[in-house]
């Protein structure tokens, strides 16, 4: 197999932290040994949560890295810019988990300007520069194939820009998240839920589509979803490459876990707290357990909250609850890893956090507050990984915490998760997979140029 030249796309790389960094990063680390020289095309000043240095260690040395300036505000400004324009109010709807409609009323004049400006959302500032500079490494670099991931959305702007210049060369997107149908909703700025911004995000992700050689998605809800949108497109251009864990930074729990000698329960979740996570139901749930459930029960979030409504639902909790903030990825698995259970919320049908395979790999029953219909739900069940109750069911989330506090010495014998089927989503194994993709998408069109080209001479 001959070595293939890959650019990689992405605005978060190490040594920014988080969940969202995580699949790119171990593409980085796993590509070059499955005959992939690698380039990475990434910002140098991404508004970002937090940072981990450390995983700048796990990047191989021959990976070349171009970071470029972005105009993208600094994270903790863009927040104080977000709430000022909103007057205070919450970028989405009240407390319920359910995604918000289309913001009512007529927005002031900075919030249409900014609805304008910044779409389909903030990092739209970096086009400029990124498809400058990815011309450019094309070139240079002789580059094989582009992979560009999403989000931010904005990324997926540049397919247009590039297959104009090159259109013969290999462009694939992956869609860490479906947008359309949920993330648009849930995971969006302010700035950019408006209804022309909803047009706009329907125009520019057909144009990447139509433009793309192929489309990556993370869960076969969302495979199916985008694909579903263009019929005319073959089937063959759509593909699953699943999120997974790192094997090499997880310290996997014993296989017969037992309760704590002092009889406590400690609960951590570990990742963003935003719409797609948010907490009401939660809180309503655990503020109605028995108070002898009660005084045993610790939930520890360890992660950003994106809006201070979902931190003051939080400390409704009282002494039970424990707001940690970002942690580098190291630590915050070190801190999962002596938890009795791990927290799992998702109001998301078709995606699913970053944090659940986490959780999976790292061998901790899960307590999930997801959808009922959701691919979370669904994954939890296949890999026997923990129990859940629906994310708008109070009384059942109740019961999820009653079952876990009278478990005790029965855990051990209940918790039997299919090790075989999570070992699957091991990030290397996952990349391994993905390289196969991308040479085999890489050989079809230098086969296809090559049937033209003697056609040609025919």
């Amino acid at each position: 197999m001959s070595a293939l030249n890959v650019l990689l796309v992405t605005y978060l790389f190490p040594p920014v932290g988080g969940t969202g960094v995580m699949r790119v990063s171990s593409l980085a680390r796993y590509f070059p040994a499955e005959g992939i020289r690698l380039d990475v095309l990434t910002t140098r000043n991404a508004a970002a949560v937090g940072f981990d240095r450390t995983l700048l260690d796990t990047i191989p040395a021959e990976v070349s890295v171009h970071r470029t300036l972005t105009l993208d505000l600094p994270f903790g400004l863009k927040k104080g810019i977000k709430r000022l324009i909103s007057g205070g109010k919450p970028s989405s709807g009240p407390l319920t988990g359910q995604p918000a409609g289309p913001a009512a009323g007529k927005p002031n004049f900075l919030k249409r300007a900014l609805q304008d400006l910044l779409r389909p959302d903030p990092q739209v500032t970096w086009l400029p520069v990124l498809t400058r500079a990815a011309r450019r490494i094309i070139r240079r670099r002789s580059i094989d194939l582009v992979l560009i991931t999403a989000p931010p959305f904005s990324n997926i702007l540049l397919v247009e820009r590039l297959r104009k210049q090159f259109p013969h060369l290999p462009i694939v997107i992956d869609f860490r998240d479906e947008w359309l149908t949920t993330s648009f909703d849930l995971v969006s700025f302010l700035f950019s839920r408006s209804d022309r911004a909803r047009a706009f995000a329907r125009e520019a992700e057909a144009s990447a589509v139509a433009n793309a050689t192929a489309i990556v998605a993370v869960t076969e809800a969302a495979r199916r979803q985008i694909r579903a949108r263009y019929p005319r497109e073959p089937e063959s251009k759509f593909h699953l490459i699943p999120n997974g864990f790192d094997a090499t930074s997880l310290r996997r729990a014993a296989s017969s876990p037992g309760p704590r000698p002092d009889g406590k329960i400690l609960v951590t979740y570990v990742g963003t707290v935003y719409a797609s996570t948010e907490p009401a139901s939660l809180v309503a749930a655990v503020r109605s357990l028995p108070e002898e459930v009660k005084r045993r029960l610790t939930l520890r979030f360890i992660g950003h909250i994106e809006e201070p409504r979902f931190r003051e639902a939080l400390l409704e909790l009282g002494e039970m609850v424990e707001l940690t903030g970002y942690l580098p990825q190291h630590k915050a698995l070190a801190a999962m890893n002596e938890t009795d259970y791990v927290l799992l919320i998702n109001h998301d049908p078709l995606n699913v956090g970053g944090k659940f395979y986490d959780y999976a790999g790292g061998g901790k029953p899960i307590l999930g507050a997801v959808h009922p219909e959701g691919e979370t739900r669904r994954l939890l069940e296949e890999l026997r990984a923990g129990w859940w109750a629906g994310n708008q069911d109070v009384e059942g989330i109740r019961q999820l915490f009653i079952d876990a506090a009278a478990r005790g010495d029965s855990l051990a014998a209940e918790f039997q998760p299919d090790r075989e089927k999570i070992a699957r989503y091991e990030r290397k194994v996952l990349a391994e997979r993905y390289a196969r993709l991308l040479h085999s998408i890489a050989a079809s069109q230098r086969g296809q140029l090559s049937q033209q080209a003697e056609a040609g001479e025919e």
